[in-house]
């Protein structure tokens, strides 16, 4: 290099430092006269280059406001809200900062004139989880933009059934004193009016009658209740609890007069022979007629029944007496039979001892007429009293 070119190059170098110099102080002088005019080149506003606002006399105005350049209006390079930015009425800076646009701060929920969902739809903001119960997207009818959760539920707003909720987890469900059921809870339950149940569908009930109706969850069996069983289903059914439409007598513990006594079901009716109230010693569950009489059970005398009307009477061979047959006869055999109480004969002795129906006079009787008591006697019928 010679001696004449050197002036030359630092020349050069020189005038390169002195524009360097002047660009930094006229930056330096254009941040300091953005103080004045109250738009602050803060955060990412100080390294954005003049002719972005400067250019062409796009930027005009002394607000310092966002929208007053982020409008979209008179220039495209100056980022604008998008078409799906959320509905709200609120300035840029409320969720907004200079530092980073983006992600928002959002804040003040009062500025949205939007429903929940068109943000929180799982893209622009957080929506319903997997496991959020069915529901439709009418978030603000459970949730509150002061405390999200715990969610105060609007049942007429949830498309799910009870139990999808109402399982123990997200929410209560049926406790242990439950009467055993299915899951299908609002067969019984509402929602306006959780309980008392209106307990009408006994489809959903899983464990016997008596698991409800024990008279502490439900009615039970009253005082007046015939002795019984706890299985309700063998003579009630859950269309009409009473009165009973059958009754299924092997339930029964208590005796037949125990209930057929008149009053809780079909007594003696007034023509029924004397007896006691064992009724079972003559009538059976599976046929109640005709009864098989057990004697040792009637109160009353034999003609009560043996009338030849109720029961077999007298025939018309029988000897003429009155009609105390227990005094001769016996209810284990009746005929023949076993004693004769010759006190309720009303015939003459020749008219039963004639040799057919009793002994009569033998072949060696001395003659005499048929007035046998003319000697003998029905306390003594030997040796003779001969007259």
């Amino acid at each position: 290099m010679t001696f004449r070119t050197r002036p030359v190059l630092l020349f050069r170098v020189l005038t390169v430092l002195v524009i360097a110099v002047a660009g930094t102080l006229a930056q330096a002088q254009d941040s300091f006269d953005h103080f004045s005019t109250g738009f602050e080149l803060d955060g990412a506003h100080s390294s954005v280059g003049c002719d972005r606002c400067h250019s062409g006399g796009i930027f005009n105005t002394a607000s310092s406001a966002c929208a007053s350049c982020h409008s979209g209006i008179g220039t495209t390079r100056v980022t604008a809200k998008p078409v799906n930015h959320a509905a709200t009425t609120a300035i840029c800076e409320d969720c907004h900062t200079t530092s980073a646009w983006s992600p928002v701060a959002f804040m003040d929920h009062a500025a949205v004139t939007g429903s929940c969902g068109s943000c929180h739809n799982g893209f622009q903001a957080t929506g319903k989880t997997p496991d959020h119960i069915a529901s439709s997207d009418r978030c603000d009818d459970c949730h509150t933009s002061t405390a999200w959760v715990p969610a105060v539920f609007d049942h007429t707003n949830v498309s799910g059934n009870c139990f999808a909720c109402h399982n123990g987890f997200d929410a209560t469900g049926k406790g242990p004193a439950h009467v055993q059921t299915t899951n299908v809870c609002e067969d019984c339950h509402s929602t306006t009016f959780w309980a008392p149940a209106l307990f009408v569908d006994h489809a959903q009930v899983l464990g016997t009658c008596v698991s409800c109706h024990n008279g502490a969850q439900a009615v039970g069996k009253s005082p007046l209740h015939v002795t019984t069983t706890d299985n309700c289903a063998d003579c009630h059914n859950t269309t009409m609890w009473e009165p009973a439409d059958r009754v299924d007598h092997t339930q029964v513990l208590g005796s037949c007069g125990s209930c057929h006594n008149g009053t809780v079901a079909t007594g003696k009716t007034p023509n029924h022979i004397t007896s006691g109230d064992n009724c079972d010693d003559c009538h059976t569950t599976v046929a109640w007629t005709p009864a098989n009489f057990d004697h040792v059970n009637i109160t009353g005398n034999c003609v009560s029944c043996h009338n030849g009307v109720e029961a077999t009477g007298k025939g018309p061979m029988h000897v003429l007496t009155t009609d105390v047959c227990e005094d001769c006869h016996n209810n284990v055999v009746w005929s023949p039979a076993d004693v004769v109480d010759h006190t309720q004969v009303l015939g003459s002795c020749f008219s039963c001892h004639d040799g057919i129906v009793a002994t009569g006079k033998h072949a060696r009787h001395i003659t005499s007429g048929n007035n046998c008591d003319d000697c003998h006697t029905t306390v003594a019928w030997t040796p003779a009293n001969f007259d």
